[in-house]
């Protein structure tokens, strides 16, 4: 009995002694007391002097920029020309988000320099459509509900413009393939291809 007796004494101080820890450490954050923390160091600001001068042709229009040499298109687009319909994704040009054309070909923006593309034609999701006409493209993809949250679908779009640009594609086993730069977590790929054959069969019935 006295055995027991002390065991079941020192399990009490035991957790006794925990839920006092606990307390207070809650106590010391309550009141301000808590460990500081060492801060993170400041980003270095940029030299001023590395600047450069850039001109570019985005949807259409000139744009005159004063820009770091490292600076990428995907974050000039987004960030100094407020075209945020490209999306940034994986920022390692794995997932297709961020997807634009430059001289009617795709590329990921986020894995180019802005100052590599002087005198090129840029075009965003934001410059396909013709006023208030949507693109073909854009169209297809509204009609056969081919987004789901809708995050990755300027980068599909752009990207399949592109692929029809190419003429490569000649069935729905192309388009996957060729599509599959692009990624869509929703899982909405049928429609995609539906809406890219679409606009491929349309292309093609135009041109006869």
């Amino acid at each position: 009995m006295r055995l027991r007796f002390r065991r079941r004494r020192l399990g009490q101080f035991a957790i006794a002694g925990t839920v006092g820890a606990v307390l207070a450490g809650f106590t010391k954050q309550a009141m301000g007391q808590s460990t500081p923390q060492t801060p993170s160091k400041p980003e270095v600001p940029a030299d001023p002097n590395s600047y450069v001068d850039v001109e570019l042709q985005i949807n259409g229009k000139e744009q005159m920029l004063k820009i770091e040499p490292r600076v990428t298109l995907l974050d000039v687009l987004r960030e100094r020309l407020d075209l945020t319909g490209t999306k940034k994704g994986c920022d390692h040009g794995q997932c297709g988000a961020c997807t634009v054309l430059v001289n009617g070909r795709r590329i990921n923006s986020c894995l180019t320099f802005a100052i590599m593309h002087r005198g090129a034609e840029i075009t965003t999701i934001e410059g396909l459509a013709k006023g208030n006409t949507l693109h073909p493209m854009q169209a297809a993809f509204v009609a056969h509900d081919a987004f789901q949250c809708g995050y990755c679908t300027p980068g599909q779009i752009c990207s399949a413009v592109g692929l029809v640009n190419e003429g490569h594609a000649q069935s729905d086993a192309d388009i996957r393939e060729l599509m599959s730069g692009n990624i869509c977590r929703c899982g909405a790929y049928p429609n995609i291809v539906t809406a890219v054959r679409e606009v491929l069969e349309g292309k093609k019935n135009a041109a006869v």
